[in-house]
């Protein structure tokens, strides 16, 4: 693995990104809650804190977890919550030294360490990814994306199990990004997203609330018709 990648905007970071295949995981892992050239640009700020210039699963999964959380909140901070990424990154690093000897490639490349089947296909891929700790089904996709239209990893069907993500030509993730004309699209993109999610969310609110006015009304309106029987019957 080594090509040229856009995603921290920043030549030593990308540098990194584009030849460590750990750098690329990780940098995807903290893809979330802050913006994504902050997120890629981690691993290269974490490799220069270890004085190191790439990241070892093995160095991490042993660092003293008190230790690690102190290295990434130092600023400036590797993440707006470094206390809990580095647990995360531990735990991936962890699970990476238990099931592949440490070697991020392998998630991708060569035999199933469980099964010792020979090429993954893209949905195995998939599931592998999925099996890595802070990797939820969108996260898997967007890395398998990255894999597939940027890493030169394209397994057979690769691009079904990527989802929307695998779609050529878009701008939907950071599988897109190849330098700041994407990267702009992509922004938009989320932004539009997060727009229509917001007002997906409004309108239902206001739903529950039209529904909540209607259900008082009706047990108001049902009480005063109870008072008014049984006054009548007095």
């Amino acid at each position: 693995m080594d090509v040229t990648l856009h995603l921290a905007q920043q030549p030593e970071a990308d540098e990194l990104l584009g030849r460590s295949p750990l750098a690329a995981l990780v940098g995807m892992l903290l893809d979330q809650q802050v913006p994504m050239e902050w997120a890629f640009a981690g691993p290269y700020t974490i490799a220069r804190r270890l004085d190191a210039d790439d990241l070892d699963a093995h160095e991490i999964a042993a660092y003293e977890p008190e230790a690690f959380a102190a290295l990434l909140s130092t600023k400036p901070a590797v993440h707006r919550y470094p206390g809990s990424m580095a647990k995360r990154i531990q735990q991936l690093c962890q699970y990476l030294v238990e099931h592949y000897d440490g070697d991020a490639a392998k998630v991708w490349e060569g035999a199933d360490p469980g099964t010792g089947a020979g090429a993954v296909t893209g949905a195995e891929l998939l599931r592998r990814l999925k099996e890595l700790p802070g990797f939820g089904t969108q996260k898997a996709q967007i890395f398998l994306a990255l894999l597939g239209k940027q890493l030169g990893v394209r397994p057979k069907g690769w691009r079904e199990a990527a989802g929307p993500y695998g779609e050529a030509r878009s701008f939907r993730s950071v599988a897109d990004i190849t330098g700041p004309e994407s990267l702009t699209k992509v922004r938009a993109h989320k932004q539009e997203m997060k727009a229509a999610a917001k007002a997906a969310a409004e309108t239902t609110a206001k739903s529950a609330t039209a529904a909540k006015t209607a259900k008082t009304a009706k047990a108001t309106k049902a009480g005063k018709a109870a008072k008014a029987v049984k006054g009548s019957g007095g």
